[in-house]
């Protein structure tokens, strides 16, 4: 991990796209400004693992479907015959 300090004002820039700015430190808080591409998602890393955690159970989900929608085919080709 690199560890800098910067003072109010103070950029960090990162690869020719991305600056992160000290707007503001307020007792234990630092306020920072992040410039980037529209294209890069920035998070919070707890709404980050939130999102990835949502996403990895949403594909369970819909695997779970697909499950079920595949046993419900089945079903339908053995009552119906081959023409479905």
């Amino acid at each position: 991990m690199l560890v800098l300090t910067r003072k109010l004002k103070e950029v960090i820039q990162i690869g020719d796209d991305i600056e992160i700015t000290v707007l503001a430190i307020n007792g234990d808080q630092v306020k920072l400004g992040i410039n980037a591409p529209k294209h890069i998602e920035i998070h919070r890393k707890e709404v980050y693992l939130a999102i990835q955690k949502e996403n990895s159970e949403a594909s369970l989900a819909s695997k779970s479907s697909l499950q079920e929608l595949n046993r419900q085919l089945k079903n339908l080709k053995r009552e119906n015959g081959p023409e479905l």
